[in-house]
């Protein structure tokens, strides 16, 4: 059996005592939870430990894998530079997991290190680890090489693979998880899969994120599926809600599922709270029958079919405006042809649109969202075309082709993008910040020699003035400490 346990665990800093100096007495029972992932892992004696971590290098798309014999790193960051662990890496491991994912067509690999220090997601599992494997030697169960290699920094008695997230798909992950699995199989390694990532940072008005009710939410959400092993409520977890929530932890438990695809395990929730405002949770997954023999927990194949019978039914209940936007872009990628919505539409379309598209004018946004990350969007603050209608085809061509923050969108990906269409009132101006609501007006930052940022209302994440404003500013190039900024205010309708 290639993988002998799996944790979902937290990396707070400040759960370090030369970090948190007290202060981690707040997290009491993370821990002991942590303590004891510890010493499970040093009792199993594993041959490798694979961790991923939301802190390694993260790329939109692609999943990287830590290269090289080994790394280093300490919380000198936190102020406890003395404080750190030293790893070598199982090369071969890793050599084979990138071969594997090659030929899946897996996009993951060693390129693109941006960083070779061991990152905090890392480093607190391992300082509980090493805590643990010093604990079974002192207990005569093991016989560990305690000579640093690095001055002051422990070594762990086995090799480790490190990786990170990305944003691709749920089953992306997922899979990945599933050719880790498969590589330390080949080679028989008995791996230990420590999942690092923190629950919602948005628990407590008072807490350094603030709070939002998704936060207790997405918490409770992946509370219960640690607790039962259902790994499907992760996979399917609504986008919104995890952004919303505020969590860095929910890819990375993605692809620890498929490490454990089909294969039937005994579930424990060890610990969860979130005294500061950000939820710590820690879960432990021991593998109980033959690895992927327990069909009922082919996640990955249950997730693509939830996932195929959503899109089925957004496509079946999306708006007219919607469906004029979807039809614009995919003839635009797919025939190279613009369209002119009085006379390139299907009857079937046709028929559908109300007549206010073609008898007024408004500025409208077109947005474009894959697996819940946002892949373009494009609009007019006020009208340009002759029409509302020609307005959304041709601003839903230029989201998907024409923003700059993204590569054109492909043929392929079409199937997956979801839309949003929002029409936009009259933008007028306010006085400052106090007219602003980011849950009902848009904002447009203005300077007097002509820079100017804008930002859609009620964006995931997005739950103050000064972050709409900040965010808005940024776009703009407008410095609000130092510009003269003149603010404007809008609404929107937005069609789903």
């Amino acid at each position: 059996m290639p993988v002998i346990a799996a944790f979902a665990v937290p990396h707070p800093p400040l759960i370090i005592p030369e970090v948190g100096h007290g202060r981690e007495r707040g997290i009491q029972a993370t821990i002991d939870a942590y303590a004891e992932v510890g010493r499970r892992i040093a009792a199993l004696e594993p041959d490798v430990i694979v961790i991923s971590s939301p802190h390694t290098a993260m790329y939109a798309d692609y999943l990287h894998i830590a290269p090289g014999a080994g790394a280093r790193g300490t919380f000198a960051r936190f102020g406890a530079p003395q404080t750190g662990c030293s790893v070598d890496y199982d090369e071969q491991l890793v050599a084979e997991i990138c071969r594997r994912a090659d030929a899946a067509d897996i996009p993951a690999g060693t390129l693109g290190e941006r960083d070779r220090e061991l990152d905090w997601g890392v480093l607190v599992p391992l300082h509980f680890i090493e805590a643990g494997y010093r604990e079974h030697a002192e207990n005569g169960h093991a016989n560990t090489d305690a000579t640093p290699r690095l001055r002051k920094l422990p070594n762990l008695p086995c090799p480790i693979v490190r990786l990170g997230i990305s944003g691709l798909s749920p089953i992306v992950h997922y899979r990945l998880g599933q050719i880790i699995r498969d590589a330390a199989d080949a080679l028989g390694r008995r791996m230990v899969y420590v999942a690092s990532g923190d629950l919602s940072h948005k628990l407590a008005e008072d807490g350094p994120y603030g709070f939002a009710p998704e936060g207790p939410a997405f918490d409770a959400l992946t509370c219960d599926a640690f607790a039962s092993g259902d790994f499907l409520k992760l996979l399917t977890c609504d986008p919104s809600l995890a952004e919303r929530a505020a969590e860095c932890g929910l890819r990375s438990f993605y692809i620890m599922a498929g490490a454990l695809d089909r294969t039937p395990v005994h579930a424990e929730l060890l610990s969860h709270e979130g005294p500061f405002g950000v939820g710590y949770g820690i879960a432990a997954f021991t593998p109980t029958g033959d690895a992927a023999s327990d069909e009922s927990r082919a996640f990955g194949e249950q997730y693509i079919a939830h996932h195929e019978h959503e899109l089925k039914t957004l496509r079946a209940q999306e708006s007219p405006w919607v469906a004029l936007a979807r039809f614009s872009l995919e003839r635009f990628i797919l025939e190279g042809r613009s369209t002119d919505p009085a006379r390139d539409l299907p009857a079937a379309l046709a028929e559908r649109l109300p007549r206010e598209l073609f008898s007024t004018r408004s500025g409208a946004f077109v947005s474009l969202k894959k697996y819940g990350q946002l892949r373009g969007c494009i609009g007019t603050i006020l009208p340009t075309r002759a029409t509302l209608a020609e307005e959304i085809c041709a601003n839903a061509i230029s989201a998907g082709c024409h923003d700059p923050r993204f590569d054109a969108v492909s043929s392929d990906e079409l199937g997956e993008l979801v839309y949003d269409v929002d029409v936009l009132s009259t933008p007028e101006r306010v006085p400052g910040p106090e007219a602003l609501d980011p849950a009902r007006y848009g904002v447009i930052v203005s300077t007097p020699d002509g820079r100017r940022g804008l930002l859609l209302p009620d964006l995931d994440g997005v739950d103050t003035v000064e972050e709409q404003l900040r965010i808005a500013a940024q776009k703009g190039r407008i410095d609000l400490a130092h510009d003269e900024v003149t603010f404007e205010r809008f609404t929107v309708t937005r069609h789903l």
